[in-house]
């Protein structure tokens, strides 16, 4: 009896069978990818610079980290998408074309949830791009840009001569922010003596060429040379220079840009990048009447942003599913991003509102940054060792 009691247990005890090598690798690779995707969509997510429009808080080339708990991570509104991969697959393509890395057959309600709070004015902020409704994006497929947001729900956002005002008081400019400058040199200048006082950003029609020359405009108020987009100071060590006639603040006046350039895109507006609004921020539960200059400044976002069915607007007039209405309560917060270099900035400006259900995250810092302006210099010598482990400011 008790020989047959000791061979069961030797039995029981028997190891068990191990799994495969690649069985474990294919665990080791689900168990990572699920990870990962749970601490990209609630907590932290990398991201990186491809523009100058935050020149110099935020360079090309700088990899941030930026944080999703502040503002209240956004659940999935395409829950069938390729992990790590955002619209496309990289750099694959199917008959010319680039293939997406989602389908759009399901869509989800999103939901925000708690989050520490809500953007604050001055603060950069990480966001999906509102126009790419126009490429049939989803919401959380939208391309990712980052922006200072300077007013919030609420605020009325104005610009007088480059200066931004938000409820009829002036406000600081960031400490780095950049603006343009036209430079007066008949013979151009090495783009040598450009690195030299820090000045990367300025158009240039042939980069790698022996002189900077302007490709938009070689001519400005009769003079003839090129644009760089700087700070005052390094404009003004910029002028010192013998080759160099004069540096020209560049100033556009109101009216002076094309209406399909500048937000709102309606001839009821003359503004400018430099002289703008003044523009009220929508908050939740604010009701304007549909007045033609409403429905001009607020029009798409009732149409595109506030999940209506049904709205058309023709001309002046606006019917949501059939019915005309003559004033609208707004369903959510909007807020106005612009870019620290601020006449090379694609942002609120040009394209309005952005929707808070649009924002993602705060940045928090660089962990690793490369130079890409310099074509010449070696690997170690593009990266940015001062810029590593730096706060977003």
């Amino acid at each position: 009896m008790l020989d047959f009691l000791k061979r069961k247990n030797k039995e029981e005890k028997k190891p068990k069978q191990k799994k495969g090598f690649f069985r474990e690798l294919l665990n080791d690779i689900l168990f990572a990818l699920i990870a990962v995707t749970i601490i990209r969509g609630l907590f932290v997510e990398a991201f990186a610079i491809p523009t100058g429009s935050m020149e110099n808080s935020m360079l090309i080339g700088d990899h941030l980290f930026v944080s999703k708990f502040h503002y209240g991570a956004r659940t999935p509104q395409t829950p069938i998408q390729f992990p790590l991969a955002h619209q496309t697959f990289w750099g694959i393509k199917l008959f010319g074309k680039e293939v997406p890395s989602y389908t759009d057959i399901v869509q989800l309600p999103s939901y925000r949830l708690p989050g520490l709070r809500k953007p604050r004015r001055g603060e950069p902020v990480v966001f999906n791009y509102p126009p790419d409704y126009k490429q049939g994006f989803p919401t959380d497929m939208k391309t990712f840009y980052v922006k200072r947001c300077l007013a919030i729900p609420g605020d009325t956002f104005e610009i007088r001569n480059k200066q931004v005002y938000i409820n009829g008081e002036a406000v600081e400019n960031p400490p780095k922010s950049l603006t343009s400058y036209f430079v007066e040199a008949d013979k151009g200048v090495h783009q040598r003596y450009l690195r030299e006082i820090g000045i990367t950003d300025y158009e240039d029609e042939n980069p790698y060429d022996t002189y900077a020359t302007n490709a938009i405009s070689r001519e400005y108020n009769g003079k003839f040379g090129f644009k760089i987009h700087t700070t005052p100071e390094k404009a003004q060590a910029l002028e010192q220079l013998p080759f160099v006639q004069n540096v020209e603040e560049i100033v556009y006046e109101s009216g002076s840009e094309s209406m399909f350039e500048v937000f709102p895109h309606d001839q009821l507006f003359s503004w400018s990048r430099d002289f703008f609004g003044p523009l009220v921020m929508p908050e939740e539960g604010m009701t304007i009447e549909l007045t033609p200059e409403n429905v001009a400044l607020y029009g798409e976002v009732i149409q595109q942003y506030e999940h209506n069915e049904d709205v058309v607007i023709n001309g002046y007039e606006v019917s949501i599913e059939g019915e005309n209405i003559t004033s609208y309560t707004f369903k959510q917060g909007y807020y106005f991003m612009i870019g620290d270099n601020r006449h090379n900035s694609l942002d609120s400006r040009s394209w309005g509102f952005v929707p808070y259900d649009h924002i993602v995250g705060k940045p928090l810092f660089i962990f690793w940054s490369v130079d890409r302006t310099d074509p010449n210099a070696g690997f170690f010598q593009r990266l940015r060792f001062n810029r590593m482990l730096d706060l977003i400011k």
